[in-house]
């Protein structure tokens, strides 16, 4: 039997699921720290923290294993405590009470300061901004809002985050002020739509008024804009984009279907063509975006014809990055009243004939780089390789531009042009343009 001590606790912050969840984890460990709590992120601790996603079946399953494999930890005596937090946690707070009871507490998304309160620290509001990065060095994620409006038939994101909340601008760039003093040098904005970001504060749609002040912060080099919904996407931040260097020619923007059918049934207040009118005026405006995608397939009700209608798009369309997912029947979702009925096989199959166009326009497009000059950034150092990325990648999803570590030498978040040597499907080869 383990005897107590007096021991100092060190907490383990684990996060599972998306960018915004990387960003609460960061506020979370910001604020421990401030607290002088030891904190470390993935990292041996004896107090665990786990927050998780409650998105889709595999990352639910994924939360729920890793909840088992630190309570069977904490069994084991190897760590002390084990508090949940998250999506998974807001969502089903319930259930995983009475199915895993040996958690120490479960907390939700928007209660931080009972999670704070239960680690023995306090929530303290001064702390605008401080946060402790998880990323490499030279990027982080800015999380200018929370929740969402959208009535999307397949999501349970407002289930688990509420209504959309935009975070004044004012905070944001003080945010992007401390971050650019700490050495970030490049912003990735994310929300669960970036679209709708200022209507609930200022009545209007206040994206580009947010970026005009972000360019001004001195220091950051890149700003990215991640997760922007296509319906009432603010055109004005098309004229930032070609104004203002520091925002990247790059925009995520889901789109997840091209049939109308299936796209009312989604109720993503839009249609086919509406949807190409969109694009057409991207590449009109701003032909140098590289635009990144997402797409659905095996919704209920999608037939041969949808999904035939879909892939010929995609191949006509020629997106520079894109993603495509099997859909998840989400419990108290719209959609969920609606048969799945897609076998499961069909979906994967779908998923990878989409997958497998995407690699070849890819690659396509990667060949045409091939002696091309780009401004890139180095992330990290890989084997005998610099992994770096151009303006029209993100990390993580997107292109990596590798350089020979055994012929040149550089240094992780250095800005620097190269010449492209080489290029496969999702990978450029460079060297450095000699100064």
């Amino acid at each position: 039997m383990r005897t107590k001590t007096l021991k100092k606790n060190k907490i383990n912050v684990v996060t599972l699921g998306c960018s915004k969840n990387v960003y609460d984890s960061e506020v979370l460990m910001g604020q421990l720290r401030a607290n002088n709590k030891e904190v470390v992120h993935e990292e041996e601790g004896n107090v665990v923290v786990i927050n998780t996603c409650g998105f889709i079946a595999n990352a639910k399953e994924e939360s729920v294993n890793t909840i088992l494999d630190y309570v069977q930890k904490k069994e084991d005596g190897v760590v002390d405590k084990v508090f949940v937090t998250g999506c998974l946690s807001e969502r089903y707070k319930p259930d995983l009470q009475k199915e895993i009871p040996n958690v120490d507490q479960y907390f939700g998304t928007t209660e931080l300061p009972g999670l704070l309160k239960a680690l023995g620290a306090d929530y303290k509001h001064e702390l605008i901004g401080e946060r402790l990065t998880t990323t490499p060095k030279n990027y982080a994620y800015l999380k200018i809002a929370e929740g969402c409006d959208r009535p999307c038939s397949f999501c349970a994101i407002p289930l688990m985050r509420g209504g959309h909340k935009s975070t004044p601008i004012e905070h944001l760039v003080t945010e992007a002020e401390k971050l650019a003093a700490n050495g970030i040098k490049e912003l990735i904005l994310i929300a669960q739509d970036l679209t709708y970001y200022g209507l609930d504060l200022y009545k209007e749609r206040a994206l580009a008024k947010l970026l005009r002040e972000l360019v001004k912060v001195e220091g950051i080099e890149w700003i990215r804009l991640h997760y922007a919904f296509p319906t009432g996407f603010p055109m004005d931040v098309l004229d930032v984009m070609n104004e203002e260097p520091k925002v990247c020619f790059y925009l995520d923007i889901p789109l997840q279907h091209i049939s109308t059918k299936l796209l009312k049934s989604m109720r993503r207040g839009t249609t086919y063509e509406k949807t190409n009118a969109l694009l057409k005026t991207f590449r009109e405006k701003v032909p140098q975006m590289a635009i990144r995608t997402t797409l659905i397939v095996g919704y209920p009700g999608e037939t041969q014809e949808d999904f035939e209608l879909l892939r010929d798009w995609v191949k006509e369309m020629r997106f520079e990055r894109l993603g495509c997912f099997t859909y998840s029947h989400e419990e108290n979702t719209h959609a969920y009243t609606l048969e799945d009925d897609v076998p499961e096989e069909v979906k994967m199959e779908r998923a990878n004939e989409i997958m497998a166009i995407q690699s070849q326009i890819s690659w396509e497009l990667n060949q045409e780089k091939i002696g091309k000059e780009y401004r890139i950034v180095i992330d990290r150092k890989e084997g005998n390789y610099f992994v770096g990325r151009t303006e029209f990648d993100s990390p993580d999803v997107d292109n990596e531009v590798l350089i020979d570590a055994t012929q040149h030498y550089l240094k992780t978040g250095e800005y620097v042009t190269v010449t492209i040597t080489d290029a496969e499907d999702f990978d450029l080869y460079a060297a450095p343009v000699s100064k």
